[in-house]
């Protein structure tokens, strides 16, 4: 089972960031449990396989506030995919720094080696006001400005920038089949 963790304060936000990735797990047969970051409990994390943790609207950066919450991952040691505020807090959990950048609409990434299926340039669609940068994580590929994709280099965690719910759905495929 695939859990997916909405980083959403608003109920709406649901609908933008976290409903496109249902969708696609969805058409790959994948099952999977949707949970805001704030009732995540030990038992529904016991059932995971993978997790997703979900971006969020440029200005609800309320997760930040409660990093706390997300403490846990530090011992997790499944797949987890972060995207934009979830590589936020990937980032930010492993002694990573917000950086303010913001980039909106679509933008080319550039791929210094394959990841999660994409590679060379690809056009990927940005919405976001930072970004992280760790040690604790390998970069992937950056767009002009700055790193849109990592890994983490001991555990299986993966964290980017862009939306692939939006227009790089293979990459949410491939990562519902590690």
């Amino acid at each position: 089972m695939i859990l997916i963790i909405q980083c959403c304060r608003e109920k709406l936000h649901y609908f933008e960031f976290v409903k496109p990735i249902e969708d696609v797990l969805k058409k790959n047969e994948k099952l999977f449990e949707s949970v805001h970051y704030r009732c995540v409990n030990k038992k529904v994390v016991s059932k995971a396989d993978k997790i997703i943790i979900s971006g969020t609207s440029l200005k609800d950066n309320f997760f930040l506030q409660d990093l706390e919450c997300f403490s846990w991952l530090k011992k997790f040691d499944k797949p987890v995919l972060g995207i934009c505020a979830g590589m936020h807090i990937l980032g930010l959990l492993f002694n990573g720094s917000l950086k303010e950048k913001t980039e909106i609409g679509l933008n080319n990434v550039f791929f210094e080696k394959e990841f999660l299926g994409l590679k060379n340039t690809v056009e990927c669609y940005e919405l976001h006001n930072f970004y992280v940068e760790s040690s604790e994580f390998e970069g992937f590929a950056r767009s002009k400005d700055c790193l849109q994709a990592v890994k983490h280099r001991y555990k299986p965690f993966y964290g980017v920038l862009f939306h692939p719910e939006v227009r790089n759905k293979e990459l949410l495929e491939v990562f519902a089949s590690l």
